[in-house]
């Protein structure tokens, strides 16, 4: 079958493009070919391509040669898909989709050789039912019970980048933003003494998922929700469930109590897995005033301005 890239993940690559990245463009040129050589080194039969998809890889509904149902995810280098596959051979189906095509003795799972092509053989969830199907609150609470399963030791001698190391990356990026645009300037300043302040005194490192939000927590057979799409880093909890906070974010801003409810939100989910109020804030300032910084750079304006608005509730 011919295999093209969803419209989603074309835009979504095209972004990385204003970063100067031109292996997103080698990459969807090469895709039919890489997936086709995936599916065949794997015997797999292909079912058809997920739309609209991710905004990261393709994702290819397959069966195995035995007939079971399975997944075959493809992303670029920039991705990180060997760092994702370190991360589900770390959590061993706990939490986590399963990874079906476990590295061998003395392959450290991150490799990009690892199976040849870097390509991922998942377990089959459904991929059309997350948490963002449930009324708010109980999408938390499940949210949160999926979280604290993640939290783990990383391996001895892991290669994953750390809080410090890719918030490192990001502060440039937002301080070069600040200096092209005056009105975005306080909330950077903020962010950036917040993350300062935060990685002075880091509580724990664990393996974190690193993007963790209810569109990332799928229903599944052998375990009612399952977390996809990892982006894995190390580092404190709280700032993998900053990310979380701002879940819904146009509805929190759409509503009159919207500032009210998100503090609620930050007090709730503290509390729920026992994380410091302070640095929860903290890191959701940090990866809101982040993420609304890198919106407004790519061209995506009104999410910039939702995300904007909302850290400065924080």
């Amino acid at each position: 079958m011919a295999f093209e890239a969803p419209q989603r993940l074309v835009r979504a690559l095209g972004e990385t493009l204003h970063n100067g990245d031109d292996g997103a463009r080698a990459w969807l040129e090469k895709l039919p070919e890489l997936a086709e050589a995936a599916v065949a080194r794997r015997e797999l039969t292909v079912e058809r391509v997920l739309v609209p998809g991710g905004r990261s890889s393709l994702v290819v509904l397959v069966r195995l040669p035995d007939g079971r149902p399975a997944v075959l995810k493809l992303a670029p280098r920039r991705a990180r898909p060997g760092s994702e596959r370190a991360a589900l051979a770390r959590w061993g189906g706990r939490g986590a989709v399963q990874l079906l095509d476990v590295p061998g003795e003395g392959e450290w799972p991150g490799s990009e050789d690892v199976g040849g092509d870097g390509a991922l053989l998942l377990e089959r969830l459904h991929p059309d039912v997350s948490l963002r199907s449930l009324p708010e609150a109980k999408s938390l609470l499940e949210a949160a019970g999926t979280l604290r399963r993640l939290w783990v030791e990383p391996p001895a001698g892991h290669r994953f980048e750390t809080v410090a190391e890719r918030t490192g990356r990001q502060a440039v990026a937002m301080r070069a933003g600040a200096d092209a645009d005056a009105d975005v300037a306080p909330l950077v300043d903020a962010a950036l003494a917040a993350r300062d302040e935060l990685l002075a005194t880091a509580p724990e490192h664990k393996l974190l998922h690193g993007t963790f939000r209810q569109s990332k927590v799928l229903a599944g057979d052998r375990m009612p929700w399952l977390a996809v799409g990892p982006d894995p880093v190390v580092g404190e909890c709280a700032f993998d469930l900053a990310r979380l906070v701002r879940d819904r974010v146009e509805d929190l801003i759409a509503s009159p109590s919207g500032a009210a409810t998100t503090r609620r939100r930050v007090k709730r989910l503290a509390d729920s897995l026992d994380v410091d109020l302070e640095r929860l804030r903290g890191w959701t300032l940090f990866r809101a005033v982040e993420s609304g910084v890198r919106a407004r750079r790519v061209g995506r304006v009104q999410d910039s301005e939702l995300l904007l608005e909302f850290a400065g509730w924080l």
